[in-house]
């Protein structure tokens, strides 16, 4: 008799160990950014930078990876989320400003002094102390995750029709977020960062301090995603993805166990987003929209869903590409997107971890 396929893939040991190695690596550019200019190892600021925000971008790969590629949810709208984290970033950084503002206001923004509120409103409380931000970055996204999901999978509203509600989601936070009126900087977002904690954000040190921090932030959700994926509540999520009506036939909670992974989902991505602010010096309602959840799913697509490592490959990969493309031709960039999507669907449905399998064995 034949043996049944595992439901998890079983990971190779030549993938862990360059998984592994790419992780080292990543942790030498900050020390190698020290060397002086002259030296042919040194690496630039853009370099690190740039690469620190890859890293917030696999961090938001993964997340959407262990909902789609391991459960069979296909939000279109986990930059809401990725957003969401990164505004209560935000808020922490704009109280931190202090009357370093172009208003000198101790504690009203900028943006609030100029549209000439009288008070700070209640939902700014709290976030000038850092571990309320950060607590918030993750409470918030988990928060709407479970009211969105709650109503979606006790319906048992899946596939398009959820992909279609998560992106109409994601949408009127962008519609909102943009009005004046909510408190939250109008279309102008935040800007004009000071330090994090008491270390200004221009220096070479908290470059180091934000990359390194994201970084590890990246290990830390890989470990945890890879415990759940290997668990038995990882095999009920690809049962749940493979074939639901049985599962909830065997009596299992569906909607618990798809609730469960979508609110972990939601939280790792709002700590990307709470990463990804400080690194870029801004946050703004572009940030909601679909477009950029959009292309997230396209990330784990392109390096293979239901493989944490193809997450991450995607995630590195196309912004690689994006980054190259856009420096020359910005305008080829949503078509080669969009050509990369199909190709990868026709071609290469497991993507490029499905290509590299191929050719290993």
């Amino acid at each position: 008799m034949a043996e049944s396929a595992p439901l998890v893939p079983r990971p190779r040991p030549w993938s862990t160990i360059a998984l592994a190695a790419a992780l080292l690596l990543l942790a030498l550019l900050p020390i190698l950014n020290g060397l002086p200019e002259a030296h042919a190892l040194h690496v630039s600021d853009f370099i690190v930078s740039i690469v620190g925000k890859w890293i917030c971008y696999a961090i938001l790969a993964l997340a959407i990876d262990i909902a789609w590629g391991y459960a069979g949810i296909l939000s279109l709208g986990h930059g809401a989320f990725f957003a969401l984290g990164g505004y209560a970033m935000g808020m922490h950084l704009m109280r931190r400003i202090g009357d370093r503002g172009v208003y000198g206001h101790p504690v009203l923004p900028d943006f609030m002094v100029f549209l000439g509120y009288p008070e700070l409103p209640w939902y700014w409380l709290g976030f000038d102390n850092f571990p309320f931000a950060m607590a918030m970055a993750l409470l918030v996204p988990g928060a709407l995750a479970g009211l969105v999901g709650w109503l979606a999978f006790r319906s048992r509203i899946t596939g398009v029709y959820f992909s279609i509600i998560t992106q109409a989601m994601t949408y009127a936070l962008m519609l909102a977020f943009f009005r004046n009126d909510m408190g939250f900087g109008g279309n102008n977002g935040f800007t004009d960062f000071k330090d994090l904690l008491g270390v200004p954000l221009n220096t070479r040190t908290a470059r180091a301090g934000l990359f390194y921090a994201a970084l590890a932030s990246l290990a830390l959700c890989l470990l945890i995603c890879a415990y759940v994926v290997k668990s038995k509540l990882g095999r009920v999520l690809v049962a749940v993805r493979d074939a639901e009506s049985r599962v909830r036939f065997l009596g299992y909670n569906v909607t618990s166990y798809k609730l469960f992974v979508f609110v972990l989902s939601a939280m790792i991505s709002g700590l990307a987003g709470a990463l990804y602010v400080p690194l870029v010096g801004i946050i703004n309602p572009g940030e909601f929209s679909p477009g950029n959840s959009i292309e997230a799913v396209i990330w784990v697509a392109v390096g293979g869903r239901g493989t944490l490592g193809g997450a991450l490959l995607g995630a590195f990969s196309v912004n690689g590409v994006k980054t190259w493309l856009t420096s020359f031709a910005p305008d080829l960039w949503p078509f080669v997107l969009g050509g990369l999507f199909v190709a990868v669907t026709l071609f290469l449905p497991k993507g490029l971890v499905g290509l590299l399998r191929k050719r290993g064995s």
